[in-house]
């Protein structure tokens, strides 16, 4: 579920890519009507160095449930409205890969 481009033609792309012009990872929340961003240098304190698009592209993929767990969690403690884009800090993300069905696949140590 991974491309560096949204598919031509698609006025939401259904995969994760990589938007250069912000230098970040997005990913669709399709319940949510939104989309989520996730910053390079949020996968730079996760990963612990300095990624490349692709590098995020493999992170987000290998651990993409606990992204979206994430995603929901700040949508639903900040009331964030349907339609309104969000991104995740790699503090909202690691309060996820530290949960249990996590324990054997986060960077954080």
């Amino acid at each position: 579920m991974l491309s560096k481009i949204p598919n031509a033609g698609d006025l939401v792309s259904t995969k994760a890519f990589w938007r250069s012009d912000i230098d970040a990872l997005s990913f669709p929340l399709e319940a949510h009507c939104a989309c989520c961003m996730v910053h390079r240098r949020a996968f730079r304190t996760l990963l612990k160095f300095e990624p490349t698009p692709a590098d995020c592209l493999q992170y987000f993929g290998e651990r993409e449930q606990a992204f979206r767990m994430a995603a929901d969690r700040k949508i639903a403690q900040n009331n964030i409205a349907v339609g309104k884009n969000l991104h995740l800090t790699s503090r909202d993300v690691a309060r996820k890969l530290a949960g249990p069905a996590f324990e054997n696949h986060g960077a954080i140590e």
